[in-house]
């Protein structure tokens, strides 16, 4: 039994083909539309836990939190502001967004203000890291599951592949200095950083590598 679930749960190093996987980056079906949005509500409720856990967001839910302070809105219209000015930066980079990247701008701002509204903040410590850590494995399945869908990837994703693209600056280099920018200004703005916020840098490549897994292994059977 417990070989059989560390195989089930062995990392995976590819985004696997699924039955729902699109061939283009507009060609939507009901499969395909259900797998895409669950996927992205609930990453956007995974952000929320960290945002709601009050130990450390991620690192660009700790922009989307100091920007919504200091703007005087919700942190779901942070996130959506946020996500709508990154889409502008594809413009010169020439990155060409699909339904996958309009949808993961909608979609998980609202995830994320639902999960704030009605999931409580939590005054045990052990609780909070509770959160943090059920917080990262929705966000990697999350992950898993938008990405397999093949239309496109989010803003944040689609800016580190692009200047990856043209920069040629290898992809990890490239995401470590756009988190850790992104980090340092949403902290100057009153974003909250601390021990989630360090699980989520340690934990989301992991999470996200075992949800690959698991989608390739169910959807082969």
């Amino acid at each position: 039994m417990r070989s059989w679930l560390q195989n089930f749960l062995r990392p995976h190093k590819t985004v696997p083909l699924t039955p729902w996987t699109a061939n283009s980056r507009w060609s939507l079906n009901p499969l395909r539309a259900m797998i895409l949005f669950f996927g992205l509500f609930i990453f956007g409720l995974g952000d929320s836990l960290l945002i709601q856990s009050q130990i450390g967001n991620a690192p660009w839910s700790v922009l989307a939190q100091g920007l919504s302070q200091r703007l005087d809105i919700t942190l779901g219209w942070s996130t959506f502001l946020i996500s709508s000015l990154v889409l502008l930066l594809w413009i010169p980079l020439k990155e060409r967004p699909g339904l996958g990247t309009i949808s993961n701008i909608v979609v998980i701002a609202v995830a994320i203000q639902i999960g704030i509204t009605f999931f409580p903040q939590p005054d045990d410590f052990l609780v909070a890291v509770f959160y943090c850590l059920i917080g990262i494995s929705l966000v990697g399945f999350g992950s898993a599951f938008y990405i397999t869908c093949g239309l496109g990837s989010g803003p944040r994703d689609g800016l580190m592949t692009a200047i990856h693209t043209r920069s040629g600056v290898r992809i990890g280099r490239v995401r470590l200095a756009i988190e850790a920018f992104v980090l340092v200004l949403g902290a100057s703005l009153g974003g909250t950083v601390g021990l989630g916020t360090l699980l989520f840098a340690v934990l989301i490549g992991q999470s996200i590598a075992i949800a690959l897994g698991v989608v390739a292994r169910v959807t082969s059977q």
